[in-house]
């Protein structure tokens, strides 16, 4: 256990360092839980989870492959056309439309799709795009909180519990709710300064015209029609029984195949840096679940709170957060089902299930490596030459996400305790 630990400590010291590319730094971490036998190779890799990475890779894909067509850049024009250029506008309607797609996709998939089209609008308006992305990153871990689709550790709380669609929206959409509100607001009071947009970049915005942006009709009518059918194939795939990472990956064969564009050059959209250091971070926190680690964290909790019911909500809330803050909100969430099981979400009790689902995905807020989505977000931001450094989103993440614990623990007293 303390040979796991040291691993990730380190490692997650060297992330936030920014010294060493975090790429490097999972992969080495995931060479030593292996050179030191702490995890043997077929563990390793059962820890990897690769719906997670079948679902970035094939969204990637698409998007690579639809990107050169210019139908984001015609979206984008559009969205800034409508907001008039305006700053609230514009962080308004980026905001809502990234947490209701999160609530009904997924984050990771919202993600993909919105913050291309970002990059296209700062760069209409002229304005850093980085307080967007961030904006965006916040907002899709708040939407996903909502549903029992919307966020991984929701849809692992709801394959143990067979809780239903409709009671993670009763239960989990208020809140995120006001949460999503008081983040938004907040975020956007934070970042107004860096969002001025000038006179001369709205007038400039006003004039194009966006059919334009379309540069290749034909390819355009050819893949856009899969991206569209993929999207509504999110929104059924628990009927469908299928993972997402089969949707995606099966969209972007489909888009392939009717491309003109060759193999090489969509191979070349997917962010493999990104891919391999979700893959090396997994390989470590599967290390820490194998040795125990994280099962003694939160083990802890039940010693702590000496059996009392709302002690026992409001530790489940703030561990889980803290956790998935660290280690990423999947593999922790898995590691304290039997633990609240044990506690009392195992006797029918389901407030103990809500308030794990609230810590693990505003927990996802805290750190960088908390969410997939954070990751994927990050990844695309370096690419495009804008990086977003571990403590550059540490600096906002941390208040966002006390914030909404807060909130969440007004919640819980009002609701549940």
């Amino acid at each position: 256990m303390a040979v796991a630990i040291g691993i990730f400590a380190v490692g997650l010291a060297l992330i936030a360092s920014e010294r060493v590319d975090r790429t490097k730094v999972a992969l080495l971490g995931g060479g030593l839980v292996l050179l030191t036998r702490t995890l043997e190779q077929e563990q390793a890799v059962e820890s990897i989870d690769f719906n997670t990475i079948g679902l970035l890779a094939g969204m990637m894909l698409m998007v690579r492959i639809t990107e050169g067509t210019g139908v984001y850049t015609w979206l984008a024009i559009r969205a800034g056309q409508l907001s008039r250029g305006k700053p609230l506008a514009v962080v308004l309607s980026l905001s809502v439309t990234t947490a209701v797609l999160s609530a009904f996709l997924d984050n990771v998939t919202t993600i993909l799709l919105v913050v291309p089209i970002t990059f296209l609008l700062a760069d209409a308006l002229d304005v850093d795009p980085v307080p967007l992305i961030l904006i965006e990153i916040m907002m899709s871990n708040v939407g996903g909180t909502a549903t029992l689709i919307g966020d991984p550790p929701n849809i692992l709380i709801a394959g143990h519990t067979g809780l239903s669609f409709g009671a993670f929206i009763v239960n989990l959409a208020p809140i995120a709710i006001v949460v999503g509100v008081v983040v938004g607001f907040g975020l956007y009071r934070t970042f107004r300064g860096r969002l001025v947009v000038e006179p001369e970049a709205r007038e400039r915005l006003m004039g194009l015209d966006a059919r334009k942006a379309i540069e290749e009709p034909e390819e355009a009518r050819r893949t856009v029609p899969v991206l569209l059918v993929t999207i509504l194939l999110f929104f059924f795939h628990k009927a469908l029984r299928l993972e997402p990472a089969t949707v995606a990956l099966l969209g972007a064969t489909v888009m392939l195949l009717v491309s003109h564009q060759s193999l090489d050059d969509a191979l070349a959209g997917i962010e493999w840096a990104t891919l391999f250091f979700l893959m090396g971070l997994f390989v470590m926190v599967g290390a820490l679940e194998e040795t125990g680690a994280l099962k003694e964290v939160a083990d802890g909790i039940a010693s702590l709170t000496g059996g009392d019911r709302t002690a026992e909500l409001y530790g489940v809330l703030w561990t889980s957060a803290v956790g998935s803050a660290l280690v990423d909100n999947i593999p922790f969430t898995a590691a304290m089902i039997p633990v609240v099981d044990s506690l009392g979400g195992g006797g029918g009790d389901d407030a103990y299930w809500w308030v794990l689902a609230m810590g693990a995905c505003f927990g996802g807020n805290a750190t960088i490596v908390a969410a997939a989505a954070n990751v994927a977000a990050s990844g695309m931001a370096a690419k495009a030459g804008t990086p977003i450094g571990f403590m550059t989103f540490l600096r906002y993440g941390i208040p966002v996400t006390v914030a909404s614990l807060v909130l969440s623990t007004g919640y819980v007293l009002v609701r549940y305790a």
